[in-house]
């Protein structure tokens, strides 16, 4: 597909004042830039949720990864892991862990995703799991740009050896995610919000809006009306099938806060 095909952030319709519900975001190189979660991304974040929106993280990364983020930052919720698994604060101030997958089934999965793993790091020339692994309970994942490059044929090479494993396989802006059971970001979005919110995401799609930068995030733009890209989805357009109507000025985490402030100049509209 074609970059031309993505609108700018300033031709998005204004929704009517009250209209949106919450914004479901990406993490890495959405909220990140160069690897952090500036404090005026953290800022914007917090001005959505002031203004009564629910906002809730979906990221390919560990759970393990995420616990300190969910301590802190204003959201209702991270969903880790591609949907399998969701970290919420609880009244104690502790962290509660919320999976889709039963304890005898992850458990399995688990022992079955490190061979597959072990088979990856053998196989495939400059494959190695990603820093982050120690954190992941129910995925895998291959690193190919956080701290590494991996070409092309050898992304292709690792989804591949993951798809005829059984696993599902999709491909973030850093890591090549791969997992056991029907969950996705899709699936993960529709999940939180009926368990969280008790709404029907799927039925109200027109008052949420979604925000990300890369392949793994196809099935949220394929769905979301308010679907948005920050500017550096320019990289994974030519790989795209579905993209995201709306793109932002500015890359990464500068994005997120176009977009946040656009969304709060309808909220208070």
């Amino acid at each position: 597909m074609s970059q031309e095909n993505l609108l700018p952030l300033a031709q998005w319709p204004r929704p009517a004042a009250g209209q949106l519900l919450g914004v479901l975001t990406d993490i890495d190189d959405t909220l990140t830039t160069e690897g952090e979660v500036p404090e005026h991304v953290v800022a914007s974040m917090a001005a959505l949720h002031a203004a009564g929106l629910k906002i809730v993280p979906i990221t390919g990364r560990p759970v393990g990864w995420s616990e300190p983020f969910a301590r802190v930052w204003p959201v209702d919720a991270i969903v880790a892991e591609n949907g399998a698994v969701a970290l919420r604060r609880n009244a104690q101030g502790g962290l509660d862990k919320l999976y889709q997958q039963d304890e005898a089934t992850r458990r399995a999965n688990y022992a079955r995703m490190q061979q597959v793993l072990e088979q990856i790091e053998a196989q495939v020339p400059g494959a190695r799991r990603a820093t982050d692994s120690a954190g992941r309970e129910c995925d895998i994942a291959v690193d190919h740009s956080e701290f590494t490059h991996l070409p092309q044929a050898q992304i292709d090479e690792c989804v591949a050896i993951m798809r005829a494993a059984g696993m599902n396989a999709t491909v973030s802006s850093i890591h090549i995610n791969g997992w056991f059971g029907a969950h996705n970001k899709w699936e993960g979005a529709q999940w939180i919000v009926r368990t969280l919110f008790g709404r029907d995401l799927a039925g109200e799609l027109d008052r949420w809006v979604y925000i990300g930068d890369s392949t793994n995030d196809q099935l949220m733009f394929e769905r979301f009306g308010h679907s948005f890209g920050v500017a550096n989805i320019a990289r994974f357009v030519p790989q795209l099938t579905h993209l995201p109507r709306y793109v932002t000025p500015s890359e990464r985490g500068d994005g997120f806060v176009e977009l946040s402030r656009a969304i709060l100049a309808t909220a208070n509209a």
